[in-house]
C-alpha cells in the first residue's frame, strides 16, 4: 500500500486531483493528514468518501503518544536511535526547525506505531509538501524501514523549509512540479536519478472555452483574477496596474475572486485609488465546480505572482491552468515554475514580478489585439493537452508508485514485528 501524507487531506484541490488519479490507476492508497480540512474544494461523492477515509494525526492522543514514545526504542530498535540523533543533531535551517523536528519525531513514533499495529503493508510513504507533514513522513518511513518520497511546492521549500537537506538525502525519489524545482533540488544536493518531473495538471474534461460570440459587446473589457487573498498572489500589483489603465482612459472592469487575510487591505487600496466602480473583490473562495462559469465571464486572466516578504511564493498555480483551459489568455510573472506553463508570446504573456507598469502594458496589449488574445488562448489549450492533462501528467508519479509496490510484493512484510503476517493487496 502507498501511504500518502498531507497537511489537511483533500482540503487542497491539487491533493484531491492527484489522489483521484492514483486511485483510478488501481493503486492501493491510504491518506493520512495532520489535520482535517477546513472545507472541501470538491463536492463530488469521491471527495466526500476520501475525506471520510482520511486518517487524522491531530488532535494528539497524549497518553497513547507518550506510551508509543516509551516503547519506541524496543519496537524500532536502532532506527529509533538513528532518528533521535537526526532530530537533535541533523542539518537544520534554524533553531525553530530543530524544535519542530523533535516534536514531529514524537508524532511520527505514534503514527508509525499505529501503522505497525494495523498490519497494513507499507510499500512507500509519500509526502505532498515537505515541511511539517514531510518531517513526520520522513521519520515514519525511517522508523518502519520503508521507502520515503515527496513532492515539494513553494511555501514548504522556501518560507517554511525544515530539514530539507536530510529529506533530499533520504528520499528514494522526489517529484518535481517544474524544471525550476528540478534545478533547485540539484542545487541542494539531489542526485539526478532521484528526480522525476510530474507536472501538477488539471482535469481538462471539467473545462471548456465559451461558445463563440458569447461575450456581451456592451460590457467593459473584463479582467479576472482569483486565489487566496495573500501577498504572494500579487493582487496589490494588479490593482496598481488597473489604476494605470484607468488613468489612460481604458474602459474595463476587474473581478478578483477569493477570500483571505488581505481582503480588507485590498479593498482599502481600491478605495484609496478611487477604483471602487472598476474592481470587485468577491471575498468568497471559488468552488472547483464553479470555476469554469467564473472564467467565462472574463476576457483575460491575470495572476501577477510575487515573492512575499516572508519568503512565500507560488510554485505553479493551478488557477492559471484552469483559466487557460476555460479559453482565457493568461498573464503572469516570470517566477518559479510559471514559465513552464506560460511561454511568453506563445501560450500567454509574462512580465517581471512587482512591475505594475509592465502588467498594465500586457493587459492593454491583449485588450486591443483580439487576434493575439485568440492565438495565445489556442496555444495555451494545446500546451495543456500536451503537458498538463491530469489523465497523463501524473504517469511518472504513478509509475514510481507501481515500482514501489512491485518491489514490495514478493513476501512484503507489513511493518516491524508483523513482517510475515500481511501481503500487499494490489
Amino acid at each position: 500500500m502507498i501511504h500518502y501524507v498531507t497537511q489537511n487531506g483533500i482540503g487542497n484541490a491539487w491533493v484531491a486531483n492527484e489522489l483521484s488519479r492514483v486511485e483510478a490507476a488501481g493503486l492501493p492508497v491510504a491518506l493520512h493528514a495532520m489535520r482535517a480540512p477546513d472545507k472541501l474544494l470538491h463536492d463530488s461523492p469521491w471527495a466526500v468518501e476520501m475525506n471520510r477515509r482520511t486518517e487524522l494525526m491531530y488532535p494528539l492522543p497524549w497518553v497513547a503518544m507518550f506510551l508509543s514514545l516509551l516503547v519506541a526504542p524496543f519496537r524500532f530498535r536502532g532506527r529509533f536511535f538513528a532518528t533521535l540523533w537526526n532530530a537533535f543533531f541533523g542539518r537544520r535551517e534554524h533553531i525553530r526547525a530543530r524544535l519542530a523536528g523533535i516534536a514531529h519525531l514524537v508524532v511520527a513514533c505514534h503514527w508509525a506505531t499505529g501503522l505497525q499495529r494495523s498490519g497494513r503493508a507499507v510499500s512507500q510513504i509519500h509526502s505532498q509538501w515537505i515541511n511539517s507533514c514531510g518531517t513526520i513522513a520522513m521519520y515514519g518511513a525511517w522508523l518502519l524501514d520503508a521507502p520515503f518520497s515527496f513532492t515539494g511546492h513553494a511555501t514548504d521549500l522556501f518560507r517554511n523549509r525544515s530539514a530539507l537537506l536530510d529529506k533530499i538525502e533520504r528520499a528514494n525519489f522526489i517529484i518535481c512540479i517544474s524544471t525550476f524545482h528540478r534545478d533547485f533540488y540539484l542545487e541542494h544536493g539531489a542526485r539526478p536519478e532521484q528526480l522525476v518531473i510530474a507536472y501538477c495538471g488539471i482535469d481538462l474534461s471539467w473545462f471548456y472555452p465559451p461558445a463563440s460570440g458569447k461575450r456581451d459587446a456592451l460590457r467593459p473589457y473584463r479582467i479576472l483574477s482569483s486565489g487566496r487573498l495573500v501577498e504572494k498572489k500579487g493582487f496589490s500589483d494588479l490593482i496598481d496596474a488597473c489604476k494605470l489603465l484607468a488613468d489612460r482612459g481604458e474602459r474595463f472592469d476587474c473581478v478578483i475572486g477569493g477570500s483571505g487575510p488581505l481582503e480588507a487591505e485590498l479593498k482599502a487600496q481600491i478605495a484609496r485609488l478611487n477604483l471602487g466602480n472598476r474592481i470587485t473583490v468577491t471575498g468568497k473562495a471559488l468552488l472547483q465546480e464553479k470555476i469554469v462559469d467564473f472564467m467565462h465571464e472574463g476576457d483575460v486572466y491575470v495572476l501577477p505572482c510575487v515573492w512575499a516578504a516572508d519568503g512565500d511564493v507560488d510554485g505553479l498555480p493551478q488557477m492559471i491552468m484552469e483559466a487557460m483551459a476555460s479559453g482565457l489568455p493568461a498573464i503572469s510573472t516570470r517566477l518559479v515554475g510559471i514559465p513552464d506553463l506560460i511561454h511568453h508570446d506563445e501560450t500567454g504573456l509574462l512580465v517581471e514580478p512587482n512591475n505594475p507598469a509592465q502588467l498594465a502594458d500586457a493587459m492593454s496589449r491583449l485588450k486591443h489585439d483580439a487576434a493575439l488574445a485568440a492565438r495565445l488562448s489556442e496555444g495555451g489549450q494545446r500546451l495543456l493537452k500536451q503537458t498538463f492533462d491530469l489523465n497523463n501528467c501524473l504517469e511518472p508519479l504513478i509509475d514510481k508508485f507501481r515500482q514501489s509496490l512491485a518491489k514490495a510484493a514478493p513476501g512484503q512484510r507489513a511493518t516491524g514485528s508483523q513482517a510475515q503476517q500481511s501481503t500487499v493487496t494490489s
